[in-house]
């Protein structure tokens, strides 16, 4: 006799960030699981959108993007900024500490350069690269005391903050953290490794087409390389130590 759907309580999982790290093609292969429903929009913006947690919190408006499940299907959403989002950890933790996280990370000067490259394809972005860079403390003024979302691209790389406000307030068991190179070279195991962390039997094949792609208008040089490396090379360094990772691979500046 099968069980009668529930109604979602608590989510599960969240996948955290980062932005342009591959977290769209890791929503479309946790979406393709028979044992995991991600609701009916990638991004929900529930724990970043200030309006919400201006007065009392109503679970329901995350709750209604997902249908009645059955007792052995696990619910979760992917929303990148959450890891950049300074309260949303916060938040995540006072809905769900039992939650888990899901963070993938990307060398930060690709990240930044493929973030700019995004706003420029969308037509928010003026400036080059390298001045869009010098400027970004200028810009997150204006968007004080919250962050700036749309110019944050040097601001979103310092993972070592992000990560150790994480663990604030999840035990390391609660969350998983990968590379990208590490997704995108080993896959398969990769996707493996998550699902056994969600408690699911992998159930989904690697294979995929790129997804979420924005043609590159030029790039990176090795000036604006080297001027990222400068400003990275103490968080990357710190990120090593705190998460035991060899990240030799980010450090190349030319």
């Amino acid at each position: 006799m099968s069980q009668k759907p529930r109604k979602i309580e608590r989510l599960d999982f969240i996948l955290a960030g980062a932005q342009k790290s591959g977290t769209t093609a890791l929503h479309y292969f946790l979406s393709k699981h028979p044992d995991f429903t991600m609701g009916d929009q990638q991004e929900m913006h529930f724990f970043d959108d200030e309006e919400i947690f201006s007065g009392e919190v109503n679970y329901e408006l995350l709750h209604k993007h997902f249908p009645p499940i059955s007792p052995s299907t696990i619910a979760g959403e992917c929303t990148p900024i959450y890891i950049y989002w300074k309260p949303a950890m916060e938040r995540i933790w006072k809905y769900n500490p039992k939650i888990k996280l899901l963070i993938i990370l990307r060398n930060p000067l690709e990240r930044a350069f493929a973030h700019w490259n995004m706003q420029r394809f969308k037509g928010r972005e003026p400036l080059n690269f390298l001045d869009a860079v010098k400027e970004e403390k200028n810009r997150a003024n204006e968007a004080a005391p919250l962050q700036s979302r749309r110019y944050s691209y040097v601001d979103r790389g310092f993972y070592a903050e992000q990560i150790e406000r994480v663990f604030k307030l999840f035990p390391t068991e609660q969350v998983k953290i990968i590379k990208l190179d590490e997704f995108r070279d080993k896959k398969s195991e990769t996707l493996d490794a998550i699902f056994r962390f969600l408690g699911l039997e992998p159930k989904v094949s690697s294979r995929d087409k790129d997804r979420n792609i924005v043609p590159y208008e030029r790039a990176m040089t090795a000036e604006e390389r080297k001027h990222l490396y400068g400003m990275f090379a103490e968080d990357i360094a710190k990120l090593e130590q705190l998460l035991g990772w060899d990240c030799s691979d980010w450090k190349t500046e030319i």
